[in-house]
């Protein structure tokens, strides 16, 4: 697989008709001199410059925006996600000090952002849209970090020539359609003695098997959602040495809702009244956080 010839095909996808417009706009906004007073990364990333009413436009043009929220200087970006509650879950857990990091489905780089503060060696972004990218140069734009955004995906790992310390996978594995071949796609981007860390959704069981719905909260690309021991299987057969328990909690209305700076519905819509079951009839989302040593 030729990786550059895969970046350089996914380049025309700016040319999209509903990407264009937001790429040619960015284009000319970055390459003006942005003046920027601080940035503090928080809960909320916040972000103080000279006042510019092209930051609201391209902001408005950017939705929806599911991972955040952004503050700059009055604007305040109120993502789908309030993404702090996922990486509180998980900082604690984290040495990523002067190492190689990949997060893969990076979204807008919000957690990348998050992981500046740990002085890592460098950090790289795979994720298959074009917006998200542009919502990540928008930041970036202020930020003004060294991180690299590629236009790729897990099943880009074996092939890509870097290998990393740390591999993020953040919601992920239950998109895919073959998740032990996933985990050691992951395993091949690995340093030795590289780890993984990996948040997905589990189901309640004790067990060792899946759920595989036609639907699982309205999302039609959730393929298999495993129980504890069945998620252990997966691991051990992908090779992995070590798992570590981080955590687990159910998905709420306070961490994804519906808000201003997206599209259609949000985590209250894909649940019944009760927010006891999805709207198909199933358990309420249940993320589990773990740490894969090679």
């Amino acid at each position: 697989m030729n990786i550059e010839k895969i970046l350089n095909e996914r380049q025309k996808w700016f040319e999209w008709k509903n990407i264009k417009p937001i790429y040619l706009k960015l284009k000319k906004f970055k390459n003006k001199e942005l003046k920027v007073k601080s940035v503090k990364s928080n809960d909320i990333i916040e972000i103080e410059t000279h006042e510019n009413p092209e930051i609201l436009e391209l902001a408005k043009m950017l939705i929806p925006w599911r991972k955040g929220p952004f503050k700059i200087n009055d604007l305040f970006i109120d993502s789908e996600w309030k993404s702090y509650i996922k990486w509180n879950t998980i900082k604690h857990f984290l040495n990523l000090k002067n190492k190689d990091i990949l997060d893969v489905g990076c979204n807008n780089g919000y957690h990348m952002f998050r992981m500046l503060q740990f002085n890592p060696k460098s950090i790289t972004g795979f994720d298959p849209s074009a917006l998200f990218n542009l919502q990540f140069e928008f930041i970036n734009s202020f930020i003004k970090s060294n991180i690299e955004y590629k236009l790729l995906g897990v099943e880009h790992i074996p092939f890509y020539e870097k290998k990393f310390d740390v591999i993020f996978c953040m919601g992920v594995l239950y998109h895919r359609r073959d998740p032990i071949d996933m985990l050691k796609e992951l395993k091949t981007g690995l340093k030795k003695n590289g780890e993984v860390i990996l948040d997905t959704l589990i189901i309640e069981g004790s067990g060792e098997y899946v759920l595989s719905p036609m639907r699982y909260a309205k999302m039609k690309n959730v393929y298999f959602i495993p129980t504890l021991k069945a998620l252990y299987n997966w691991i051990e057969r992908a090779g992995f040495k070590e798992i570590e328990f981080i955590g687990k909690r159910y998905t709420t209305t306070n961490e994804q809702r519906k808000t201003q700076w997206i599209e259609g519905e949000s985590l209250e819509r894909f649940l019944n009244k009760s927010q006891t079951k999805t709207v198909e009839g199933y358990d309420p989302p249940l993320r589990l956080y773990l740490k894969l040593k090679k």
